[in-house]
């Protein structure tokens, strides 16, 4: 099983798997965890689980994502290249992802979004991130800072509080007809949207979620109507991450978004938690209820995570994010309600 984990070759499958090798992969990798992560362990073992008897994605047990704030979930043996944490709020306690395989974390990250918005070379990447910028162990950051280098055009960059700045920069684009994706947090893009209202047609908004208390909490869809009206466009995107992931989920701007392959959506009841349901159930109508992730990039740490998020299931693996349970913390990156 180490040599599972430790060989190049079969790291990659984790990126390049067929849908149908999904279900052995995610046993493989279950198996590993439960045998190498003292707390998964141990949280499988209160459960009483028989490990050998796991054979579907919906009986795999799903670590609460509190766990990440009140433990450190590592395999065995293994030393963590970086820790990302959470933002969260000033009275919260941050959940901290270490990460065991810095690697893994930007294969992922370049893949999905080679897979939903082509190679970054071939764009302008605008980040408006401050208050995440500000911080230096953000998965956000780390993300957009590398999708910005790879990006290779001279006005690609981050743009802190200079919004004149960005407006001129995203005006010269414009002008000359240059594809840009300007990826933002939600206050931020609300903010520059009021104070700089334009025309954009060669410009792909993404919201990555997140108000950090500097505004009154909106469903996406009126943040979304908000932008589509500042920004004359018929879409915004959005983008699915967490501090737990090293997996990001896209949506083109229906609300409806989709996962990279070696990343899975599933749904638990609201008064029985382990009771799960995959896609599959979804055939005939969507299913509604917290959310269950599966990331198979996070094999250092925990790929099963029971989220604090509600969402809708439909088939094809398709899913939405519809808000946040009662009493769970606010976060960071995706704290929008549908």
């Amino acid at each position: 099983m180490k040599d599972f984990i430790k060989n190049t070759e079969l790291k990659n499958e984790l990126f390049a798997a067929s849908p149908g090798h999904f279900l052995p992969l995610a046993l493989e990798v279950f198996r590993f965890q439960y045998e190498n992560s003292p707390v998964y362990r141990q949280y499988c073992d209160i459960l009483r689980i028989d490990a050998t008897a796991i054979d579907r994605l919906e009986s795999i047990p799903f670590l609460p994502i509190g766990f990440f704030k009140t433990h450190e979930i590592i395999t065995r043996g293994t030393d963590p290249e970086t820790i990302f944490e959470s933002s969260g709020t000033t009275t919260s306690v941050n959940s901290r992802h270490l990460v065991g395989d810095i690697a893994l974390y930007r294969k992922s990250f370049r893949t999905a979004f080679g897979k939903f918005y082509g190679q970054p070379e071939d764009k302008c990447i605008l980040g408006l991130l401050p208050s995440y910028l500000e911080r230096s162990d953000s998965s956000l950051v780390c993300m957009v800072d590398e999708l910005i280098r790879e990006s290779r055009h001279p006005l690609s960059g981050f743009y802190l509080y200079d919004l004149d700045k960005l407006h001129r920069t995203i005006m010269h684009n414009e002008l000359l007809k240059q594809p840009t994706l300007l990826i933002g947090v939600t206050y931020a893009l609300l903010d520059f949207a009021e104070q700089y209202p334009m025309r954009l047609q060669y410009t792909t908004v993404m919201e990555t979620g997140g108000m950090k208390g500097r505004r009154e909490e909106m469903t996406r869809q009126q943040v979304h109507a908000i932008l589509q009206q500042q920004f004359q466009v018929g879409l915004i995107h959005s983008e699915y991450g967490m501090t737990e992931l090293l997996s990001q989920a896209y949506s083109k701007g229906d609300g409806i978004f989709h996962c990279p392959g070696w990343m899975k959506v599933l749904v638990r009841d609201e008064d029985d938690p382990f009771r799960v349901s995959a896609a599959s159930a979804a055939i005939n109508h969507p299913i509604t209820g917290p959310i269950n992730i599966i990331d198979l990039a996070n094999l250092y740490s925990c790929s099963f995570i029971a989220t604090d998020d509600i969402g809708r299931l439909h088939n094809n693996d398709r899913f939405e994010v519809l808000g946040r349970l009662d009493n769970s913390d606010i976060r960071g990156c995706s704290q929008l309600t549908a």
